[in-house]
């Protein structure tokens, strides 16, 4: 039901966003994750689409999804800059919950939204500054 509301008020990219989001949620959920926080904003252009916990990480991740692979992975659209956004909503989210930096990681969820769905996480994608 929820869906078929935001479908009505969402623009179709939105809801296509949105759709996989909801998607990536279950997904974490059902991989052990605890999802404690979804859109997270720092400013006007920052923002990341989930925050969760496995064990003592802090997980930020970027959901991308497509209709369909025919131009590429969705993951592939997330360039430098959008890198940048996402570590500048990171490090507020980390300031202000008060965690330590070196306990964070960024992944990315790829949603193909075929007939069944396809996701693809991988973990570990980019990190800044983290010393390994």
């Amino acid at each position: 039901m929820r869906q078929w509301r935001q479908r009505q008020t969402l623009t179709a990219e939105a809801a296509l966003g949105r759709r996989g989001e909801d998607l990536a949620h279950r997904y974490l959920r059902s991989a052990g994750f605890k999802v404690i926080a979804r859109n997270y904003r720092a400013g006007k252009d920052s923002e990341i689409d989930i925050v969760a916990r496995a064990g003592d990480i802090t997980v930020f991740v970027e959901v991308k999804s497509r209709r369909s692979e025919e131009f590429g992975a969705p993951d592939r659209a997330i360039n430098q800059e959008k890198q940048k956004h996402i570590v500048r909503a990171a490090r507020s989210y980390v300031t202000r919950a008060g965690l330590d930096w070196s306990q964070v990681r960024f992944d990315t969820i790829s949603v193909v939204l075929s007939s069944p769905p396809s996701i693809v996480h991988h973990q570990d994608v980019f990190f800044d500054g983290r010393v390994i």
